[in-house]
């Protein structure tokens, strides 16, 4: 559903970012601004910052930002409209239909994308149940699957003739085009359209709202591949949605069981476990981690603390299971979590373990599920020669560098002394080689981010942002100071084009007596985008206590920024004569004495509500 800006624009000004957040995290207030546990990643003291004078939220420990809109579409893991609607509901305020005809239909066609998957789903589900449908009822019932739980996951047949589902669907009155789309089809000139899935048992894969948005399909002999997934298309993402989430979300456990396929999923889930989900015929990626983070939080209120379901890992015990294993606690860790490694073996999977050994069992693996760091130390051990004492030297030193992405000292001195007891190394030593390593500059970093926030950026280029990210900072704090910055600055002085973007919207609101960044957020649709624009409104220009050293602050911003307005590379004109122009503009900033004297002492300077 498309809307106009106009409207976006009261939904967003009609839900004060304060109250909505509020209702999601506890906030305490401090100052004019007000601070709680970020919902985005794990962690122990309070670095979420809501604004309301800007209307934005921003986290200092993970650099997620934005306004009230982009909020709700992190938290609800929603779309824009989805986000603009449930605000809309929350204010009382009655959304139009869409007047825009592309907008329309696009939001058609996903409907009609969702209401094709529906009927495919309902077809296998009953082919299953037919005479048609006999091979794969057996190999279900083979698998020691009930028909309680084959009803719960919907699982269904499609049978060996390759056009089967498609002539039962166009029966149904959909047009090629939209059945091409739907990823259910191959189609070839010679053949026309074919049956993507044929002599196989379906899986429905379901989002957290219960709608059916793909399918995965395990082949009926020796045909390949074993399974074969829905591709993408415009209502299925693989990186953004698991396997059994949409019954896991509800499970009262006090933890979530990431497993690689999807009868491991159903076998837990018969066995009791219904806390299990499974990435989607894809490697676990950060996506999944963020939405894993967000189901593992306990809306619990105990003081300032929030507490988080334990995340464990169940992969298959073979070598391929042990590198995903390793690949995905890293995802998890950059996403703020800490996970466990259950152990299979003797077994390969949940599944064979399930039936081997019980749910019993298992549950005593869950509860003597190995620490995910330990885990990761034990498979590092056998890539070194430990009875040879450089080896068990190189070693420890390898340990000491991942060692440096425990930011909490406490938690990396209480690692420090289980590594120290496990290969019998005094503590002191470890500490030593973590130093070494930290000096070094080796490692990974200290603080882990849930999303990237750099891009790969050197710090020279992150240097080279600051100069203009606190300029555009301490404009929407302290707006007066404008009537300074416009003599000699411009939005063309900014060498990012991000932030040059950013200041021209700025500096054409300012020109208009207002200031609004969390309305600028809203004009740059890319997440990426957002966050960084909320981080550059959320920059600090430290503790400049006199008049006379805001000025001297000031005058140093504009000359790096003019300076780097010097290093753009993207510009037509960039001749001698643009380059003596802009060298002297920054001559004459340079011999100017910035005076801050004849500006609105009440606007320009004016003190922190306390």
């Amino acid at each position: 559903m498309y809307y106009p800006d106009e409207l976006v624009e009261e939904v967003r000004q009609r839900s004060d970012i304060v109250d909505v957040i509020s209702s999601y995290v506890r906030l305490t207030r401090r100052g004019s601004n007000y601070f709680g546990l970020c919902p985005f990643h794990n962690e122990k003291t309070g670095s979420f910052s809501v604004t309301p004078s800007k209307q934005m939220f921003y986290c200092f420990g993970c650099h997620e930002g934005g306004n009230v809109i982009s909020f709700i579409q992190k938290y609800e893991n929603a779309t824009f409209q989805e986000a603009v609607k449930i605000l809309a509901d929350r204010a009382g305020m009655a959304l139009p239909e869409s007047t825009d005809a592309t907008a329309r239909e696009r939001e058609n066609r996903r409907a009609q994308l969702l209401a094709i998957n529906k009927e495919a789903a309902k077809y296998y589900y009953a082919q299953l149940r037919s005479d048609s449908g006999k091979r794969g009822m057996e190999y279900l019932i083979g698998r020691g699957l009930s028909d309680e739980t084959m009803q719960r996951f919907g699982l269904g047949f499609a049978r060996s003739t390759r056009d089967e589902t498609y002539r039962y669907l166009k029966s149904k009155g959909y047009p090629d085009d939209l059945l091409r789309e739907s990823g259910l089809f191959s189609f070839r000139e010679d053949r026309g359209m074919t049956d993507k899935f044929w002599n196989r048992v379906i899986f429905p894969i379901m989002d957290v709202g219960q709608r059916v948005i793909g399918f995965g399909g395990r082949v009926m002999g020796d045909g390949e591949p074993k399974y074969l997934n829905s591709p993408e298309t415009p209502i299925f993402d693989k990186s953004r949605n698991l396997y059994g989430l949409n019954i896991a979300k509800s499970s009262k456990a006090k933890n979530i069981i990431i497993c690689e396929g999807y009868m491991d999923v159903i076998s837990l889930h018969q066995a009791g476990f219904d806390q299990a989900v499974a990435s989607l015929g894809t490697a676990f990626t950060s996506g999944h981690a963020n939405l894993i983070a967000r189901y593992a939080k306990v809306n619990v209120r105990q003081g300032e603390i929030q507490r988080y379901k334990d995340i464990l890992l169940c992969y298959d015990s073979d070598g391929a299971g042990v590198d995903a294993a390793k690949r995905a606690l890293s995802i998890l860790s950059e996403a703020g979590l800490r996970a466990k490694v259950i152990d299979m073996r003797p077994y390969k999977d949940p599944d064979e373990f399930i039936k081997g050994l019980g749910a019993e069992e298992f549950q005593k693996r869950i509860d003597d599920a190995e620490n995910g760091f330990m885990y990761e130390i034990r498979m590092l051990e056998g890539e070194y020669d430990m009875k040879d004492p450089s080896g068990k030297s190189s070693f420890i030193t390898d340990v000491a560098t991942r060692l440096l992405r425990f930011e909490d000292p406490v938690e990396r001195d209480n690692y420090v002394g289980l590594v120290s007891y496990k290969y019998d190394v005094s503590a002191e030593s470890v500490n030593e080689v973590i130093k070494k390593q930290a000096l070094a500059g080796t490692g990974v970093t200290i603080k882990p981010r849930p999303i990237s926030t750099r891009n790969g950026k050197n710090d020279m280029i992150e240097a080279a942002s600051l100069p203009q990210t606190r300029l555009l900072s301490w404009l929407c704090d302290e707006p007066a100071i404008y009537k300074v910055v416009n003599r000699y600055i411009t939005a063309d002085d900014f060498a990012d084009p991000l932030y040059r973007e950013v200041a021209a919207i700025l500096f054409e609101q300012l020109e208009k007596g207002h200031c609004d960044p969390a309305d600028i957020i809203s004009v740059f649709p890319e997440e990426e985008q957002q966050r960084r624009i909320a981080e550059a409104f959320h920059q600090s220009i430290g503790d400049l206590e006199s008049l006379a050293m805001k000025e001297m602050a000031l005058r140093d911003l504009m000359i790096n920024i003019k300076q780097l307005s010097l290093t753009r590379n993207d510009r037509s004109d960039s001749d001698f004569g643009y380059i003596i122009k802009i060298r002297g503009e920054l001559e004459e900033l340079k011999r100017v004495k910035i005076d801050l004297q004849d500006i609105d002492r009440s606007t320009a300077f004016s003190q922190k509500e306390e």
